[in-house]
């Protein structure tokens, strides 16, 4: 399984041990990126979440966690087997409190994204027109600077935004974790994959409940 890097892979194993899973092993200090976990049946790789769905698509991985913006953005071609409910935080689009862009101006509108596959898809959706650069980082940056009018990004509070002076405008779309199959495996170990999801499954309805 490719398991993501960061604040999710600790809400992940958390998830896991609800289902009795123990992964702890995968969340520790070490910096080994492979973990073999004989008791829950996985070896775990841990990669940047961006790489999730590049491991699972070309079978490095039979499974994966990956953050629904990702796999929207990329159109990779797996299986959604369940919303792990975790990772949650929404797609924005933000703009500079101090300088509002005016959508029914006819201004050239630059707006900064990571995702800029989902950004055209919700100006193409609202009949806009704009300019859409890729960032890989600091996106907030973008409006600060006048490199764009906006930006759309992942917001999780909204405290980054407002320390940097920017407002949300309009939320494009939640986001949660979601765990992944690669189409061969599912057909090749259905029954264990079947399995891992049902524990799953009943680990995110005790924690909705918790």
């Amino acid at each position: 399984m490719a398991a993501p890097k960061g604040r999710v892979l600790d809400e992940m194993v958390e998830l896991f041990a609800r289902a009795k899973l123990d992964l702890a092993v995968v969340a520790g200090s070490s910096r080994k990126l492979i973990h073999d976990v004989p008791a829950a049946g996985l070896r775990v790789l841990v990669v940047k979440p961006v790489d999730v769905p590049t491991y699972v698509v070309h079978g490095a991985a039979d499974l994966g966690v990956a953050g629904a913006d990702t796999l929207e953005e990329d159109g990779v071609d797996l299986y959604d087997l369940l919303d792990l409910g975790i990772g949650a935080c929404r797609l924005c689009v933000a703009e500079y409190a101090e300088r509002p862009v005016s959508e029914s101006a006819q201004i050239h509108v630059r707006i900064a994204t990571k995702y800029p596959n989902l950004t055209r898809r919700y100006l193409a959706e609202r009949g806009l027109t704009a300019e859409v650069i890729k960032l890989y980082g600091s996106i907030e940056l973008g409006p600060l600077t006048g490199l764009a009018d906006r930006i759309v990004d992942l917001v999780s509070t909204g405290e980054t935004l407002r320390q940097n002076g920017l407002r949300e405008v309009e939320t494009i779309m939640p986001v949660t974790s979601r765990l992944v199959v690669n189409r061969a495996a599912l057909k090749l170990r259905g029954e264990d994959i079947d399995a891992l999801v049902a524990r799953l499954a009943r680990a995110v309805r005790k924690r909705k409940v918790a």
